[in-house]
């Protein structure tokens, strides 16, 4: 049966109509207008892209012009400057430093030296040779060379020998590392025997501390073989044989002088040496700043913090293809500086204060004495003239002094009444004492505690006179009245503790109890006291609590001399004047930190309260009334560690002292303080006036400096 096959329909368009719609034709003349327009298109956009290209090239020419012609010996030196090797020489001298005056108190002294520095490649054998030559060329003090020394220099000159001294056992050892190289070595120089060195004559142990010094410290750095005492013939002698002395040589080094000895050396500060270069503490603080470990900084107090003033520019030299050295730019002397220290006046301070520190040692009840501290300002400005401190030892029988002059800025102590100027201004500020308001001086006994009075029953007394007699018990109501206490003989004493702030804010605002600003690179802040029960707060108020500095002693009443304002202390006067000798340029500027925050009437009030003092109370005599003084003494209660066993067990008596002067214009103040001067147990009621000798001293040769 045949399949019927099923025919398909035709598919249907789905477009209706033609596919393609047939265009008019276009006119002759429309497309030759369109064939045009397109042609002046093209051109117009290849004459643009043609310009621009012909402005590129004009500027590349103009460029390649100004460098190949114009500044061609501009690039040269630059491209000789990026591909040529230079180092740089030692370091150079630093700037000298100059007093008030003008008179030179720093200076630099050249100094012939002879140093090693080790060549690449150089055998032992090669060093040993030189050390020899060298050793017959100068005269050299060997008497430190160590028997280790020795015994090193025979195993280098003799290593077959040295081998030997070790056994079969022991090199085995080392091959299956139980041993270490440090050990084998360490062995030799043991097996070295006196039979041994006994074949080496002095010369020979001249050589050996020469190759000694060769070989001490870090193998790149500058080997100071002599640098003192060095004669002008050793000097030419080595220089003329440099050839043949491989890896050793001469240069001109500098030390600093003193023209005043001793005077303020120590708040000059040192400078590190040749030998030592940079100090391993101050390694990253000086390397951050680029500058090589050889070389030489300052490292304490102004030579420190003025470095970057005082530091010399190096000699530069480029390194030729022979090796020699062309020296391409030349180095300089530091900047010369002024300080705003009086030398004259300061050297008369300190031999003031060395006779006195002796001269109470030997007083009854000082046993515990060894120090005092004399600071002379000048208010206005916040310049230090003079600072010096002196601690005095017993050694051997005989009294010895010391320099402690830093402890001005480091050594805290209890102030006493001293700070009572402060404390009266709390008073004012607060509205817990009026000018002129009159008490009674009598104790105050807080429960369970011992009475608190001042050093003698002193009356009837208004705020001037309470300033004058030193009053404790005065201070005492204040301080009550500021903890908002309801004071009742033998009662408990409640106070709110804000009123340790409100004191501590004040305090501050004279420079007490915070970093004065001073420009050296130490300073303490003192102790703060912790505990804030009632009986703390009066100890506060007459300077019995807080321990303060001598150098924020000296802010104090500097502040209360100018009338309220802060002064920054600073040393840094600026730089030398060369062509005037005398003058200063680029002179430091005083700076006020800050102004207390009070009425003129109450500072007025409390600087008659400190002209009292000299005048009648008891600071009288300490300074000549011709000067016009005005000031405050204090005597504290303070306790120290006898034994060093880090526990308070002595208890003892600190006197301080504080003036400036005129009083109706001042022009310096005086801040003498002399820690631990008397024993306070009962045993002697004995107490030295070391302050008062000391202050009629120095503010007699202060006014016969400045008249």
């Amino acid at each position: 049966m045949k399949k019927r096959i099923k025919k398909e329909k035709p598919m249907k368009s789905l477009v209706k109509g033609p596919l393609f719609k047939r265009r008019k034709p276009l006119h002759y003349s429309s497309g030759y207008k369109v064939n045009k327009d397109i042609k002046q298109e093209i051109e117009k956009r290849y004459n643009i892209l043609t310009g621009i290209i012909v402005f590129a090239i004009i500027v590349l020419m103009g460029g390649l012009f100004f460098i190949q012609i114009v500044k061609n010996d501009y690039y040269k030196a630059e491209v000789q400057t990026l591909t040529q090797k230079t180092i740089e020489g030692p370091s150079a001298p630093r700037g000298r430093i100059y007093d008030r005056n003008g008179k030179l108190i720093v200076d630099n002294k050249a100094d012939k030296v002879i140093y090693y520095q080790k060549p690449s490649n150089v055998s032992v054998k090669d060093e040993v040779k030189v050390a020899y030559k060298l050793s017959s060329m100068i005269d050299l003090d060997y008497s430190k060379l160590s028997l280790n020394d020795l015994k090193t220099f025979w195993i280098k000159n003799n290593k077959e020998k040295a081998k030997e001294k070790i056994t079969d056992e022991e090199w085995d050892k080392l091959e299956k590392r139980k041993l270490t190289v440090d050990d084998i070595e360490k062995l030799k120089l043991e097996r070295v025997s006196d039979e041994d060195l006994s074949v080496y004559t002095e010369a020979d142990k001249k050589a050996a501390y020469i190759y000694t010094l060769m070989n001490t410290g870090y193998s790149y750095a500058e080997k100071i073989i002599k640098d003192t005492n060095v004669t002008d013939e050793e000097y030419a002698l080595v220089a003329e044989n440099i050839s043949g002395l491989n890896g050793v040589n001469t240069k001109l080094d500098w030390q600093r002088v003193y023209p005043y000895g001793d005077t303020f050396k120590s708040l000059l500060g040192n400078v590190s040496t040749s030998k030592t270069g940079i100090p391993l503490e101050l390694k990253d603080h000086y390397l951050e700043k680029g500058y090589s470990l050889n070389d030489r900084v300052g490292i304490s107090y102004l030579e420190y913090q003025y470095e970057d003033i005082l530091k010399g520019k190096k000699n530069k030299y480029q390194v030729m293809d022979d090796g020699s050295y062309k020296l391409i730019k030349e180095g300089s002397r530091g900047n010369d500086i002024v300080l705003s220290i009086d030398i004259e006046l300061q050297k008369a301070v300190e031999e003031i204060l060395t006779e006195e520190v002796k001269k109470t040692k030997k007083e009854l009840n000082t046993e515990f004495y060894n120090r005092s501290f004399v600071i002379i300002t000048d208010p206005q400005t916040g310049e230090v003239l003079a600072m010096a401190g002196k601690q005095v030892k017993d050694e051997n029988g005989q009294q010895v002094v010391y320099d402690y002059t830093p402890g001005n800025l480091t050594s805290p102590v209890v102030m006493g009444s001293v700070v009572k100027g402060a404390s009266q201004i709390v008073g004012y500020n607060t509205g817990a004492l009026k000018i002129g308001e009159y008490r009674q001086d009598t104790c105050v006994k807080i429960a369970a505690t011992p009475e608190k009075c001042s050093w003698k029953r002193l009356g009837r007394l208004n705020d001037i006179n309470a300033l004058a007699y030193s009053s404790n018990t005065y201070q005492f109501y204040t301080a009550i009245k500021v903890g908002k206490g309801n004071y009742k003989y033998n009662k408990p004493l409640t106070i709110d503790k804000e009123a340790f702030n409100i004191y501590r804010n004040t305090f501050s605002q004279f420079g007490l109890g915070v970093k004065t600003g001073i420009d050296l690179p130490v300073e303490s802040l003192g102790y703060k006291g912790e505990k804030t029960t009632s009986g703390y707060l009066l100890d506060f108020s007459i300077g019995q609590y807080d321990t303060y500095t001598p150098i924020q002693l000296a802010q104090y009443i500097g502040t209360i001399a100018n009338g309220g304002k802060r002064m920054q202390p600073y040393l840094y006067k600026g730089l030398y004047d060369e062509k005037s000798k005398t003058k200063v340029k680029d002179e430091a500027e005083p700076k006020e930190l800050n102004k207390v925050d009070t009425k003129p009437e109450y500072m007025d009030r409390v600087k008659q309260g400190f002209e009292a003092v000299l005048k009648y109370g008891t600071g009288a005599g300490y300074i000549d009334m011709t000067y016009k003084p005005a000031g405050k003494t204090g005597t504290s209660q303070s306790f120290i560690d006898t034994d060093g066993d880090g526990i308070v067990d002595k208890e003892t008596i600190t006197t301080t002292f504080a003036a400036y002067a005129p009083y109706d214009n001042p022009k310096v103040t005086f801040t003498i303080i002399s820690p631990d001067v008397s024993r306070s147990d009962g045993r002697s009621t004995y107490q030295s006036n070391i302050n008062k000798r000391i202050a009629q001293q120095i503010s007699k040769k202060y006014f016969e400096i400045y008249k």
